[in-house]
């Protein structure tokens, strides 16, 4: 009878043993797999930046939009850098708002070859809602009067907001002068860049004009 009690109490407490294991057991599943303890907290809303508007007019003076040497093929020089001046600006510009510009010219020569070449950048500042008049007015000077087979536009890949290049040849005491004339606007600024002479590249005039243009910011 005694034996029997012993038995008895001794299941008694193997059975309260795995009882408590298997409690435990279920606590940590339920922490490592189970619901939250704080199930019904707010996760807190992700918002994306709104992207900042870019500005319609140019940041920067118009001297900082001017090419430097280092935008040159190597054998060119400086020829003469300025600001523009009010009153050497046309009265029709001066009506549409012209605000500012500059001017840089650059050469190159072989005289062993009798060979010249210029490069010119003309950078004018107008409000944002004149710049696109300007271009139109300079695009139809750039037009010649009748069906020229000297004058002509040429392709030209896009240069800031719309932009226009022309090749123009002229003969002047048998030597012959080509001269490429690329325009443009970007934001509020009309550029105008021309490369002329006996010798012409158009790849060089590509190039620069792209950097001309990434100078507006």
């Amino acid at each position: 009878m005694v034996y029997d009690m012993e038995r008895g109490y001794r299941s008694y407490i193997l059975l309260a043993i795995l009882a408590c294991i298997i409690a435990a057991s279920a606590g940590c599943l339920t922490g490592s797999f189970g619901p939250s303890q704080n199930e019904n907290a707010t996760i807190p809303a992700t918002t994306s930046p709104v992207p900042t508007p870019e500005s319609p007019v140019a940041t920067g003076p118009a001297a900082d939009m001017a090419l430097q040497l280092a935008d040159l093929p190597s054998d060119y020089v400086l020829r003469d850098r300025t600001a523009s001046a009010y009153g050497g600006v046309d009265k029709l510009y001066q009506d549409l708002g012209w605000r500012q510009g500059y001017r840089v010219s650059f050469y190159r020569l072989d005289k062993d070859r009798d060979d010249t070449t210029g490069i010119v950048q003309e950078i004018d500042i107008y409000p944002p809602d004149t710049v696109n008049d300007v271009y139109a007015l300079e695009k139809e000077a750039l037009l010649p009067s009748d069906d020229s087979t000297t004058d002509y536009q040429v392709p030209f890949p896009q240069q800031g907001d719309r932009s226009i290049a022309w090749r123009e040849t002229r003969t002047v005491d048998r030597t012959v002068f080509v001269t490429y004339t690329v325009i443009f606007t970007k934001k509020n600024v009309y550029e105008k860049i021309s490369m002329t002479g006996t010798t012409t590249d158009y790849e060089v005039l590509r190039d620069i004009a792209q950097k001309a243009a990434g100078k507006i910011q």
